[in-house]
């Protein structure tokens, strides 16, 4: 079963998004992360985000988490609020 880490962000303007989109255009994922996926929501109004990352196993998962908490506060896109994992139940595209 896969599995996603799900974080919360305060404190992110619409020009940090912009930035992060470049940044993620021109390198890619955050080396050594085994993500499968990553989705990035944005409310501009209320400079709120959640970044939803998806790994394919629990060793994979551990690994990115380690990535992930490692990364230096000015790459993220704000000021992290909540991680949680979750178990991916169910996953549509339509």
């Amino acid at each position: 079963m896969a599995l996603a880490r799900v974080v919360s962000f305060d404190g992110v303007s619409r020009e940090r998004i912009e930035e992060m989109k470049r940044e993620m255009a021109e390198g890619g994922r955050p080396e050594g992360l085994p993500a499968t996926e990553i989705i990035v929501l944005h409310d501009p109004e209320a400079e709120k985000s959640v970044a939803i990352v998806f790994f394919e196993t629990e060793d994979d998962y551990r690994r990115g988490d380690e990535v992930l908490n490692a990364m230096p506060a000015p790459d993220t896109p704000g000021r992290r609020t909540s991680v949680t994992k979750y178990d991916v139940a169910q996953r549509m595209t339509v």
